[in-house]
């Protein structure tokens, strides 16, 4: 095992062993009480890191070590695929944040890590290192931590003290599945009861943005209803904010290194299940109408977008676009929350969506909600014309 010393180096293998988290710069409410504070934590600051597939990370994001006790097998990190670790001491962390901050490279800072020893260890190091950088540098910024499976509730609210916003990724949707890349977690005791503590202190007043969470997709055989069962249970048992998904990625030298994957198919599947998630989450879609759509495999066809697959088995439409109420407006392909409030606003200075041009003027994507709706008396014969 490679010993690693210098902080520099430190940084650059913490840095990329996180790039498979995926995260969000969020506002937060809470209120910086502090006059001498330095950041805000309703800024995100400039992005330094990217996930695999090139999307922007607006946070200083990095692993406290990605040395790891747990046998996930499609993790590089893991203990049976460990190579070169390292870990930050306390001081090192804060060193490197608050460097950068200071610099204006970053604004925030997104906290993960693997387990060192164990969760206790670990959890304390990084609580010393965010302490010291709330308390000693007086910083009122964005820190969202990752918190660690299996992390005790007085480390849990220690965290949530800290931070704006925590999440516990739980990576599989059922136990057994779980089982099946990984022997030293509990799915239960390790994920779903510490997410439950951390909502529990969430209502309790801390962590003003709340905690999220992420699937891997196609890593075994789960189905998109397993993920959606288990997404749904999760905003309603556990207030989550929202939910990722990151398309699993055959990492050479794992134990799933070598599994062959369609990687546009599983790209397409994790970019339908955001917009099933943005159905059921923004959208309020039931769900019995979410799974209404899935095929015989209890999977989320891939050819058809699931808003209009479900909209197509709507009896309601067409709709009357000068006539329809806002939650309706919303069912129509096409048409989005900004879409939707313009047409209700023209309606209240006695204007009227007259023909296809003025729909495109308020944001909808006219060739996607044309099938659906009637414009000034007309609409579209066939809503077949649509798909061909």
């Amino acid at each position: 095992m490679a010993k690693i010393g210098s902080l520099e180096k430190k940084i650059e293998i913490l840095g990329d062993a996180s790039k498979f988290d995926v995260c969000a710069s969020m506002a937060s409410s809470r209120i910086p009480r502090e006059k001498n504070r330095i950041g805000k934590p309703d800024k995100a600051g400039i992005c330094h890191a990217f996930t695999p597939d090139g999307r922007c990370i607006s946070l200083f994001k990095v692993l406290m070590t990605n040395k790891c006790a747990y046998d996930c097998l499609y993790c590089k990190n893991s203990c049976i695929n460990q190579k070169s670790t390292a870990m930050f001491e306390p001081d090192e962390l804060v060193k490197a944040f608050i460097g950068l901050h200071l610099r204006n490279y970053v604004e925030g800072l997104f906290l993960s890590s693997g387990v060192w020893r164990n969760t206790t260890e670990t959890a304390e190091k990084m609580i010393e290192a965010l302490s010291i950088i709330r308390k000693k540098y007086l910083y009122q910024g964005y820190m969202h931590i990752k918190i660690l499976p299996g992390t005790d509730r007085e480390y849990i609210t220690q965290f949530q003290e800290l931070a704006d916003r925590v999440s516990l990724n739980v990576e599989l949707p059922t136990a057994s599945h779980l089982s099946e890349v990984s022997s030293t977690k509990s799915y239960y005791s390790d994920i779903l009861k510490c997410q439950n503590y951390i909502k529990q202190n969430i209502d309790k007043g801390l962590t003003p943005a709340g905690q999220t969470t992420q699937f891997v997709i196609g890593s075994t055989n789960e189905t998109d209803r397993e993920v959606i069962e288990r997404l749904l249970w999760e905003y309603q048992y556990l207030d989550i904010r929202r939910g990722y998904f990151s398309a699993f990625i055959p990492v050479k030298g794992t134990d799933l290194g070598k599994k062959k994957v369609d990687r546009v198919e599983l790209k397409t599947r994790e970019n339908f299940l955001y917009r099933v998630d943005w159905l059921a989450r923004r959208y309020q879609y039931t769900k019995e109408e979410i799974y209404s759509i899935l095929n015989e495999e209890d999977m989320i066809p891939l050819a058809i977008d699931p808003k209009i697959a479900v909209a197509l088995q709507d009896d309601r439409f067409p709709i009357d676009v000068n006539e329809a109420s806002y939650t309706d407006l919303l069912r129509v392909p096409g048409i989005g929350e900004t879409s939707a409030r313009r047409i209700i606003n023209l309606r209240k200075v006695k204007q009227k969506i007259e023909n296809y041009r003025d729909l495109r003027r308020v944001g909808s994507v006219v060739q996607r909600a044309k099938p659906f709706l009637i414009v000034d008396g007309k609409k579209m014969t066939r809503i077949i014309d649509y798909l061909v």
